[in-house]
């Protein structure tokens, strides 16, 4: 019987033990991404600084930065929804800095009665303040883009930036002198980065203890068939 046990028993520790490692490897990514989550929450509201010239959503997500220049008519209106002030838009539109270079910016949230008859003719030299973001709203159910209504379902910096043609830089607008008074700035105040790592370890933990389980009921069996 011994003899019969011995692979069972080996089965089950090593099984056992490489869950029990995957647990623990999920614990240590969830406390490297709750580091992360805290560094870059701390990073949302530093001073802001100049924009940089080489820039990657790893290294800058969430940079406050500073810019002058001004607005572009080329613009997006994305689908948004306040609960104060009921549906709406979110108004991205290109803005050309002093140095020439165009990024997008997210000005703000737009009520849908205010959004006729807006003009984004403008001439006037602005100064803008916010943290850079590289959103990604979309999935494979989100709609395509609404070229009649000029409307996005959802954030991505990618389509957002080929529709206007700009850089793939994405600016959440804080502050802006002069102030528009009707388009709300939305600025970033929290980390939205998934951390799915602790479900995932409670997930690797629960399988470990079903495998201890099959294990004993399979050995229990072996010894039953025996007596």
């Amino acid at each position: 019987m011994l003899r019969r046990m011995i692979a069972p028993v080996l089965f089950g520790v090593i099984g056992t033990g490489i869950l029990v490692s995957l647990g623990l490897w999920q614990l240590d990514r969830a406390d490297q991404k709750a580091a992360l989550i805290t560094e870059l929450e701390a990073r949302i509201f530093d001073a802001p600084v100049a924009l940089p010239a080489e820039l990657s959503p790893d290294a800058h997500r969430y940079l406050p930065v500073e810019v002058e220049g001004r607005f572009l008519p080329a613009h997006v209106f994305v689908l948004a929804a306040q609960k104060a002030s009921g549906p709406g838009f979110h108004l991205v539109q290109a803005f050309e800095t002093a140095e020439g270079r165009r990024i997008l910016v997210e000005r703000g949230y737009l009520p849908e009665a205010a959004r006729t008859g807006l003009s984004f003719e403008t001439d006037e030299d602005m100064r803008l303040a916010g943290n850079l973001h590289w959103p990604r709203d979309i999935n494979q159910h989100t709609p395509e883009y609404d070229a009649g209504r000029n409307l996005l379902f959802g954030r991505d910096v990618a389509e957002m930036a080929r529709l206007l043609q700009t850089e793939e830089v994405h600016l959440v607008l804080r502050a802006a002198l002069p102030s528009d008074p009707v388009i709300t700035p939305v600025p970033v105040y929290d980390v939205t980065i998934p951390d799915p790592h602790l479900g995932y370890a409670v997930q690797w933990f629960l399988m470990a203890v079903a495998w201890v389980g099959m294990t004993v009921f399979f050995l229990w069996r072996i010894r039953a068939q025996r007596d």
